[in-house]
């Protein structure tokens, strides 16, 4: 089978050139390696050094030398209209807060259909408009910053026993984390601490071999800023009682802040 190896951004070829096209949804525009079929019946293996979102007016090119286009296909989508400039910011901070992928248009922005989402837009003063349009969300400042083009993604290597609970495959890691920021951890300080003397275990069960190049002390979910845990203050004053009585653990200065973010 032909093989499609690399990719021509739009802007970048001549169109009018190519030999077939593939008419993509949202969805299936996020890819690496996968069998395609153009309108024209070219058949070939789309077989990219790594998962890219592919762009209405992409080429694909063969290992022939033919180009197939990319075509963004129309679908159903919700258009959140806002009423002016400052309203569009403040809809623009909610969705982005719930990470959803989002196209900004002049006065309103495009998103795939969520009842939710769309409940909550109308709540905040917005009107809703329920089209079919192609949707091309913004790929996001890393996207951006390698041109589109070389790098596809970089899927901080979760690696096979990380306990994430996702396909890190061709992902499209514009998918509906919601995070929503509203940790509330609620921990029983008072007898957990009494209980575990100092053992604070923040159940995010990454698993041991999980890669994800960051550091899960400091996770980053809506800045949890576990504020630093200064041992120093808990004065262990080990010369003066060789019993070690933990009743001086003053376990008022673990201050667990959890933070919204």
């Amino acid at each position: 089978m032909i093989h499609a190896r690399s990719l021509l951004p739009a802007g970048t070829w001549d169109p009018a050139t190519a030999a077939d096209r593939v008419v993509l949804p949202h969805d299936g525009r996020h890819r690496r390696r996968i069998a395609m079929r153009g309108e024209a019946d070219v058949a070939f293996l789309l077989d990219l050094p790594e998962a890219m979102r592919l762009k209405d007016g992409d080429g694909l090119s063969l290992d022939d030398g033919r180009t197939v286009a990319v075509v963004a296909a129309e679908e159903p989508v919700a258009e959140i209209v806002a009423t002016d400039p400052h309203h569009l910011a403040r809809l623009a901070w909610h969705l982005g807060n719930r990470h959803v992928p989002a196209e900004l248009l002049a006065d309103r922005i495009r998103i795939a259909r969520d009842s939710v989402l769309e409940e909550m837009a109308r709540g905040l003063g917005a009107s809703v408009e329920i089209v079919e349009a192609a949707f091309e969300p913004e790929g996001g400042a890393y996207e951006a910053a390698e041109a589109h083009g070389h790098h596809g993604h970089e899927h901080h290597a979760h690696g096979e026993a990380c306990g994430c609970g996702h396909d890190h495959g061709d992902h499209d890691h514009a998918h509906h984390h919601d995070h929503g920021h509203d940790h509330e951890h609620a921990h029983a300080h008072d007898e957990g601490h009494k209980a575990n003397a100092g053992k604070h275990e923040h159940s995010h069960e990454h698993g041991e071999a999980c890669g994800c190049g960051h550091d899960h002390d400091d996770h980053g979910h809506g800045e949890h800023d576990h504020a630093k845990h200064d041992h120093a203050k808990h004065a262990h004053d080990h010369h003066a009682h060789d019993d070690h009585d933990h009743a001086h653990h003053d376990h008022a200065h673990h201050d667990h802040g959890h933070r919204r973010g």
